[in-house]
């Protein structure tokens, strides 16, 4: 029993480090092909240039086979193990700029990544994150949904006004929140293809949430860039996912941390310390990727 749990947390951070990658994927392609392609063309001439590129149709693809990641480590292994995996997309990205944009990637920055990785793996390996297969009742999902989408929506109106970093930064918490519900909305659609089929599955209600909470933590994710800088509104995102993730994988999945005084104060240390990281490398990491068209050229 002990093997079998072994492996399925293995398969757990194994595709929660692909979805962490593919992720990082996705966002470099599709930045290099819009900016590369953005020559004063009006949005509906961009949109149909954007198409015909074969690097930005990679993005696509790379981004849905981070969704694909995301279910399976979702299935293999609890919330709160996969979702702080994700914050590592930051530190791959930092790999994509450095070797194959060929961007400079200041020592500082290098530091923060290594600080947000030593983080995270301290606040994992401190806490142990686990949790058996349980499957909520309907019911369960009533309060913790209703809560998270009424933090979002007060988030989200709280940033109708003031300046662009703080609306940033709260739609970026907004974001935050909403991609956590959306994970286990992910765990759940996922758990019911596996027990029912995936024509079994459009007659429960967890793939047409996984679809919703999709669409609004999109329109969330795009207005958080829209209005103020990104090294506002990522820290806040990056953040808040997992934070709000643990939250819902001990109140919906049973989840647990390892308990004690030492394990847990060494975890949310860590934990502390992966988030000064974060904040520090998106803060110093290039905001643009002015390499990419010398590369393109290669």
């Amino acid at each position: 029993m002990h093997a079998v749990i072994g492996l399925d947390q293995g398969l757990a951070v194994l595709f929660g480090a692909a979805t962490a990658l593919s992720n990082a994927i996705a966002v470099a392609t599709q930045h290099i092909a819009s900016t590369r392609s953005a020559q004063r063309m009006k949005a509906w001439a961009l949109a149909l240039h954007l198409v015909r590129q074969p690097l930005w149709l990679f993005g696509w693809v790379a981004l849905s086979g981070s969704l694909v990641f995301q279910a399976l480590a979702l299935h293999f292994g609890p919330m709160s193990l996969v979702q702080p995996i994700l914050v590592s997309e930051l530190v791959m990205a930092l790999v994509l700029r450095q070797v194959w944009i060929h961007q400079a990637i200041r020592p500082v920055t290098w530091a923060a990544a290594l600080v947000t990785c030593g983080g995270l793996a301290t606040f994992l390996i401190a806490t142990s994150p686990s949790g058996e297969a349980v499957v909520p009742r309907t019911s369960t999902w009533i309060a913790p949904v209703a809560l998270s989408v009424g933090v979002a929506a007060i988030l989200v109106l709280a940033a109708l006004r003031g300046s662009p970093f703080r609306r940033a930064g709260l739609l970026g918490a907004a974001t935050g929140v909403l991609w956590a519900l959306e994970a286990t909305f992910i765990k759940a659609a996922t758990d019911t293809i596996a027990s029912l089929g995936l024509g079994g599955a459009f007659t429960r209600w967890p793939i047409y949430a996984f679809a919703i909470g999709g669409v609004l933590g999109l329109l969330a994710e795009q207005a958080a860039l829209h209005v103020g800088p990104l090294k506002v509104s990522q820290p806040f995102i990056v953040i808040v996912d997992p934070v709000v993730s643990v939250v819902l994988g001990v109140w919906l999945y049973a989840e647990h941390l390892r308990s004690g005084l030492v394990s847990s104060a060494l975890g949310w240390f860590g934990f502390a310390v992966m988030c000064a990281g974060v904040v520090v490398l998106t803060q110093s990491a290039p905001e643009t990727m002015s390499g990419e068209v010398h590369l393109l050229h290669h």
